[in-house]
């Protein structure tokens, strides 16, 4: 009769490299950032797959994603990750750590980057990573601690929470409305140019449906960055469908049909329930809501 002898724990080693891919999603960012290898990441990665019996990181075009087993992996890496870090600083009132957050361009300059600011006032050693897109929220959870959304996600094994609501409104350059009529009704804007999202690569029904304020517009700019689309306003490419928190910042844009063109949207955060238990993310979270109590009239153009 074969022995069976029971298998040898995970090794804390293996489930930290696991979490620097899934951070960066590259091995050889996350072996400079170890002092590894890209040989010796790759061997880490493959001996915990066979631990675990199954892939922890599978390819997505030019990065590595975390599988739904990867995802469970990276729960006891932050642990171990969190641990080191108590043994640190011999769990005094010092807070370090990587945090990873996927948001929308806007949210991430306008909110996230000078609540970070903030923090890292009080914690240096705490760090941020933004991975900027506009997109639905991810049905697996993965490298990314916090994600940003525009519209009420719907997620399984995850919280979400509401964070704040934002105004469009449409808006067009000084210049621009020298050189063209100023709309007295939204009907004077069919057939005029917008500056927008791309229609065809825009996958958030909240900003899709935003266009039904502006019907009968012709694509002038568009854009998967709402920075651009800024830009493309202030330099006379159209009117744009923009932020007010981001366009009332600059004197030469004018407000359009404001009492008659405006869509409010909701920004909901998105995490792991395990991710709320890392001092740093509480700690950031907490940043984040003292800049959201600041702007939350600017976000909705009140202010």
């Amino acid at each position: 009769m074969m022995a069976h002898f029971p298998a040898p724990p995970l090794s804390a080693d293996d489930l930290l490299v696991l979490l620097a891919v899934a951070r960066s999603g590259r091995f050889t960012t996350a072996g400079q950032r170890l002092g590894l290898n890209h040989t010796t990441i790759a061997r880490r990665i493959a001996a915990l797959e066979a631990q675990l019996g199954g892939r922890v990181l599978s390819r997505d075009g030019g990065s590595w994603e975390v599988t739904p087993l990867g995802t469970r992996a990276l729960a006891a890496a932050e642990a171990v990750e969190q641990a080191l870090g108590g043994l640190d600083d011999g769990g005094g009132d010092r807070i370090e750590g990587l945090i990873r957050l996927s948001a929308t361009d806007g949210f991430s300059g306008f909110v996230a980057a000078p609540a970070m600011a903030a923090l890292q006032q009080r914690h240096p050693g705490i760090a941020l990573e933004i991975v900027t897109g506009t997109r639905q929220a991810s049905q697996q959870r993965g490298a990314a601690d916090l994600e940003v959304v525009v519209g009420r996600p719907q997620v399984h094994r995850a919280k979400a929470v509401h964070l704040a609501d934002y105004a469009l409104g449409l808006y067009a350059s000084r210049d621009f409305l020298r050189r063209h009529p100023t709309p007295t009704s939204p009907d004077d804007l069919v057939g005029q140019p917008l500056v927008y999202f791309i229609e065809s690569m825009l996958h958030v029904d909240s900003l899709d449906d935003a266009r039904r304020v502006v019907p009968g517009m012709t694509d002038a700019v568009a854009s998967t960055n709402v920075y651009v689309h800024v830009d493309a306003t202030r330099g006379g490419a159209g009117f744009g469908l923009l932020p007010v928190f981001l366009a009332d910042q600059h004197d030469d844009l004018v407000r359009v049909l404001p009492e008659r063109i405006e869509q409010r949207l909701p920004y909901w955060l998105v995490t792991r329930p395990d991710a709320l238990q890392q001092r740093s993310v509480a700690a950031f979270l907490e940043a984040l809501h003292e800049r959201l109590d600041d702007v939350r009239g600017v976000l909705v153009g009140e202010a």
